[in-house]
């Protein structure tokens, strides 16, 4: 890269080219199908998408090509892989925000490429929206700039229409001018990020970062080093100071999801930070002070946790000085046509699809079903229904679970009326145990077919082993659908 076309890439002036156009990135993946799927998804969201094959030709585009705002950057790889290229873009422009994209389970070359300098990463398969608020972020985007991205304002708004969810925007409104941490509980999926930017928006930090972090998505050592940053030489490749989460969120808010996955280490060193505003970077002696204020998010039980030591209690405490628990989809029936109606609308507009007729009977099959993956199993459905161009599939899949949740209630009552019938003669402890099994094989099913039949990923959330939920899984003689 020659220094003239470097020195082109200082902030002020790339600051006032990204005003005049649209925001350039870079989507580097050896997979054709994955290129053309992002450059559809975010071409329509109003960036302006520049594709390469490998590593060689990314480094060409960076030298040769327009100037470039961002690069998605694949790191499985023929000839020079992710990271390889990731230390060469580092070389050439060094400022230059660099998001990772790499397959689920691979926690070391995230370490890695997070420690080469990458901005940010995301995880294969990954969600359009999670895509989005990461490019964002980086970019400094506001709403109006995502154009037809914008479907969030009409989720939020489908969000508020129930009783339930009303009285809890009434709380928010309470603490708007107050800069009181917020714990926000609820099943998966009901919606508490949502809860948590409308935290942000009405308080009086709103002109400020709102910085998520998702604690459940990083391993320790890298989740330290995003939260508090490092100084240069911390460890091996470290070469410049990297400012944490809670610097950049500083004089806004930072929201901590699945705050219950934190280890103790971490939750020493928050704890620090709510007490004093102060902590020090990964390296560094000097104590860093922020202005921040604090939401974090749980599907897990945390005082139960603080009750069998696997949470800190004087950091629930601390956390818990508002508490929102939102109720699951099922005891909010009144949202699922604004929801569905919401949904049809962003994803037909998607991906370019006519947008369908949800049938009556389809409607009464949703206000009967459960949800036990709340909204996003709802938006889930509604996807398939767009994309697939009718809703036959789903009609059948809720008629499926319809009966097999038939079933189970059988099977605890026909236990009820056989303790009944005999009289006391079967024994208590054989009675909790059959009874414990039906609960089990409820909770189960429900975790499964809200993670796809992930058994990896069901197990870590029901905080079984793998081998455990494999045996329970035969004990409950449960099998994936279709």
């Amino acid at each position: 890269m020659s220094p003239a076309r470097r020195s082109r890439r200082s902030a002020s002036d790339s600051a006032g080219r990204k005003r005049q156009r649209r925001p350039r990135v870079l989507v580097v993946d050896d997979a054709e199908g994955i290129r053309t799927y992002l450059e559809n998804l975010l071409g329509r969201r109003g960036y302006e998408i520049h594709t390469a094959e490998d590593g060689e030709s990314a480094l060409e585009a960076l030298d040769t090509g327009p100037e470039l705002d961002l690069v998605l950057l694949d790191i499985m790889m023929p000839g020079m892989d992710g990271i390889e290229t990731l230390r060469r873009i580092r070389e050439l422009a060094p400022a230059l925000p660099v998001v990772i994209v790499s397959v689920i389970g691979r926690a070391p070359t995230i370490v890695e490429a997070m420690q080469l300098g990458a901005s940010d990463f995301v995880s294969k398969p990954f969600e359009a929206d999670e895509l989005e608020e990461i490019l964002e972020r980086l970019l400094g985007r506001d709403d109006e700039a995502v154009g037809e991205a914008g479907g969030h304002d009409s989720v939020r708004r489908a969000l508020w229409s129930s009783r339930a969810m009303s009285e809890i925007r009434e709380v928010i409104e309470q603490i708007s001018d107050t800069n009181v941490t917020v714990l926000i509980q609820g099943e998966s999926g009901v919606g508490k990020e949502i809860v948590a930017r409308a935290i942000h928006e009405m308080s009086t930090r709103a002109d400020g970062p709102f910085v998520k972090v998702n604690c459940a998505a990083l391993p320790e050592d890298l989740l330290e080093s995003e939260l508090f940053g490092y100084e240069k030489g911390a460890f091996t490749g470290a070469h410049a100071r990297k400012f944490g989460k809670f610097e950049v969120a500083s004089g806004g808010t930072i929201f901590l999801d699945e705050i219950g996955e934190m280890s103790p280490g971490l939750q020493a060193k928050l704890l620090q930070v709510l007490q004093d505003s102060q902590f020090a970077r990964l390296g560094g002696n000097r104590e860093v002070t922020v202005d921040v204020r604090v939401v974090c998010a749980t599907h897990r039980p945390l005082l139960e946790m603080v009750s069998q030591n696997d949470f800190r209690e004087d950091l629930y405490f601390r956390l818990n000085v508002v508490n929102v628990q939102i109720p699951p989809l099922r005891e909010r029936r009144e949202e699922i046509s604004l929801f569905v109606e919401t949904f049809i609308s962003r994803y037909s507009a998607e991906y370019r699809k006519p947008a369908p007729v949800v049938s009556d009977r389809l409607m009464a099959a949703f206000s009967r079903y459960s949800f036990p993956g709340n909204v996003r199993e709802l938006e889930n459905m509604v996807k398939r229904i767009v994309v697939l161009e009718g809703e036959e599939s789903i009609l059948n899949e809720l008629a499926r679970r319809e009966a097999g949740e038939r079933g189970r209630r059988s099977r605890f009552h026909e236990l009820l009326a056989e303790v009944e019938e005999t009289a006391g003669q079967i024994p208590l402890r054989e009675v909790g145990r059959r009874a414990a099994l039906e609960v089990e094989r409820e909770a189960i099913d429900a975790m499964l077919h809200q993670t796809g039949w992930n058994r990896k990923k069901a197990a870590k959330l029901l905080g079984v082993s793998y081998k455990t939920l494999l045996q329970k899984i035969r004990e409950c003689e449960l099998e994936a659908e279709g």
